[in-house]
């Protein structure tokens, strides 16, 4: 529990990492959604 208030404690008093973390959430999102729309199944013989 104290990690909690320890994360958001620092998030509080580094708002520039918390702009980095949800830039880099929101990038990983979009590659994900990217990849799966291109790719392909081999259906087999």
């Amino acid at each position: 529990m104290s990690d909690t208030n320890e994360l958001r404690t620092y998030l509080q008093n580094h708002p520039k990492t918390l702009a980095a973390l949800f830039g880099l959430m929101t990038l990983l999102s979009q590659v994900g959604s990217a990849a799966a729309a291109h790719s392909s199944a081999y259906a087999g013989p």
